[in-house]
């Protein structure tokens, strides 16, 4: 099962839209937006695909595209415009495809074997973290190490640092991987993103993160099993 959104102002189009996914290969369950502000208020990201109309009244959907790129860096997205010079605009954005208006089912169903392949072979697992006022969806093997400093945990990726709450014990549970392992008290290590480790420290990326006494055969062992798969 699949999760769509549809964020289109016409809703003859929005039903268009609906009818041919409900007649192509896959399963999707979809909900409907007349405005990309009703869609990225409170949003949740819990989309697969996201059809966006590009020519929309308060926010337009190239402008709507950054922000959920900003929200969600997973997610699968496809302009539909009777703009196409400005659909090209979409590879800034990352999006994946763009239709042109009117949409005839043929050339829909085309593309939607795509996205339908792209989406089933996707083997990233995600999770949602909850950060100081929204959700955010991450690629669990994009995240490098959790750091916690008193009720405050921090999840670090290549790009960024995202803000939460909990105990280091909740993040385990969370990420439920068996490549992430204590190195001390205060932080969770992804040992794929375990670089080297230099005197009492493991490298990852720019940081060198202290290993304790007590944690360190169980480190040193759990990292050379991972550099043997």
């Amino acid at each position: 099962m699949f999760h769509a959104a549809l964020v289109e102002d016409n809703a003859e189009e929005r039903a268009r839209l609906a009818d041919f996914l409900r007649r192509c290969e896959g399963e999707f369950a979809v909900e409907e937006f007349p405005s990309a502000v009703d869609f990225l208020t409170n949003y949740v990201p819990k989309y697969d695909l996201v059809f966006m109309d590009i020519d929309m009244p308060y926010l337009d959907g190239m402008s709507a595209a950054h922000k959920l790129c900003q929200l969600d860096e997973q997610v699968c997205l496809i302009f539909v415009t009777n703009l196409a010079q400005f659909a090209l605009k979409g590879y800034e954005v990352s999006a994946f495809d763009f239709i042109v208006k009117p949409v005839s089912f043929s050339n829909f169903s085309v593309k939607m074997r795509r996205v339908v392949n792209h989406l089933s072979a996707r083997t990233a697992k995600t999770v949602l973290i909850r950060g100081e006022g929204n959700l955010q969806r991450v690629a669990v093997e994009d995240i490098a190490f959790v750091e916690i400093t008193g009720h405050k945990l921090v999840y670090h990726t290549a790009s960024k640092a995202i803000p939460s709450y909990g105990t280091l014990k909740s993040a385990e549970e969370l990420l439920a991987d068996p490549l992430f392992v204590r190195c001390n008290k205060c932080y969770l290590v992804n040992l794929r993103a375990v670089s080297a480790i230099e005197g009492n420290y493991a490298v990852v990326g720019k940081d060198k993160l202290l290993i304790s006494y007590p944690r360190r055969a169980a480190f040193e062992r759990a990292l050379a099993d991972c550099l043997c798969e």
